[in-house]
Parts: C-alpha cells; structure tokens; sequence
C-alpha cells in the first residue's frame, strides 16, 4: 500500500524541521505546500507546491486537487499553520485581532480538514496532525485571542476524531508550550535553550503518531518541557 505525505506550511521553521526529517522516511509521494520555498528538493517523488491565503476555502481545496488520489493508499497530513497575536487584555482586543486569529488557527485548518476528509474518502484511509498550543488548554494572561482560537482548534481536532472513525480518518494535534526556533529566541534570549522542544524532534514524533494513527485519534499531545 502506498503511502502519501502532505505537510501545509512546510518552509516554516517549525515546518522545515519536520519536513527534513520526513521526506527520509518511507512516504512514496510527498506534497510540501507553503507560500514560498527557501529550499528546492531534487527527488522525483517530492512535490513543493505554492499556496495562497487558506483561509480561503477556494484555495485549500485547489492545494488539494494536486494530491494524486489512488484508491490503494493511506494519507497523511500535518498542518503547521497558524499564527500568534499576543500582549493585550481582554479588554483591549479589538474585534478585527480576534477574528483574525480565528481566521488564521481555526479557519484555515477547519478547511484543510475539510478537504483532506475528501481525499480520504476515496483512499484506505489517513491522519491528519495539527500544531494547536499549550495555552489552549491552560490559559495565559495577555493570550486570550491566541488561546481561544487554539481551543477552538482543538474541539476541531476531537470532533473531527469522532466522525472520521466513518472514514478511517485520524485526527490529533501537537500542543507545544515553546519551540526552539529563531524568533523564540529572538524574543527569549536569556531562555535556557536545552529545555526547548527541537523542531526535528518533532518530525520524528510526528512520524510515530503517523505509524500508529490507528490508536492515538483524538489525542492532543502537550510539549512542556524537553528533558535534559
């Protein structure tokens, strides 16, 4: 049986940390979508394909359209899409900063799970993995539009698990605390780096959730803190 791999915002650096590990596993047609690429693979079977906005659902569904459907094969997606807005009270968010959060962490992943489910549909089955937030499930101050968008994602992520069973379509998420990227620690830069989650130790966790999405559907794993 085939297997085909989809990663949605694959040059980010959360998203080039897990594709580089990916792309080496045993994946037999690999789609990196993002809406530019510092780096192009030479590989016949890695397809790098430019987006535009997702939250647009005419545009994920046209992404989406470039997946070759084979009806014996499995699916696999991530999706490091989404954004942060934070340092604000409750009562000094705009509405336009609330709703672009829900635009760019619930809307734009609610129509890539839409989509996917289609493709599924006529496969053997699949996963799909999103990048939810620690902060969804414990909240933090000046972090309200980010967090409740998060959350939103999440009860995505468990509703999507209870209907997919009908499809043989998993649904988790990752929810890290912080990641060890440039702009991190750009805004952290007394942190204490060692304790951060490494984005290519995320590829390799996603590709073990993937190998047993049989059994891990609806969980939302939390990232503290990196043991060192």
């Amino acid at each position: 049986m085939k297997k085909n791999l989809l990663i949605f915002g694959a040059n980010g650096e959360l998203g080039s940390g897990v594709s580089s590990v990916l792309v080496k596993k045993d994946f037999d047609e690999i789609y990196l979508f993002d809406f530019k690429f510092n780096e192009q693979f030479d590989k016949s079977n890695i397809h790098q394909i430019v987006i535009s906005d997702l939250s647009d659902e005419y545009n994920v569904k046209k992404a989406i359209q470039q997946v070759k459907l084979e009806q014996n094969s499995e699916y696999f997606l991530f999706s490091t899409i989404g954004g942060f807005s934070g340092g604000k009270k409750i009562w000094e968010t705009s509405h336009e900063e609330l709703m672009k959060m829900f635009s760019m962490n619930l809307l734009t992943n609610f129509n890539l799970a839409k989509y996917f489910a289609e493709l599924v549909k006529g496969s053997q089955g699949g996963a799909i993995i999103f990048t939810s937030a620690y902060t969804a499930s414990h909240p933090e101050e000046n972090k309200f539009a980010y967090g409740m968008s998060k959350a939103a994602l999440s009860y995505l992520v468990r509703t999507l698990a209870i209907e997919g069973q009908s499809i043989k379509l998993s649904s988790m998420a990752i929810a890290p605390f912080i990641l060890d990227t440039k702009a991190n620690r750009d805004w952290m830069k007394d942190a204490d780096y060692e304790k951060w989650i490494k984005p290519k130790e995320v590829g390799e966790l996603i590709y073990s959730l993937f190998k047993e999405y049989r059994i891990t559907s609806g969980n939302i794993l939390e990232l503290k803190i990196r043991l060192t």
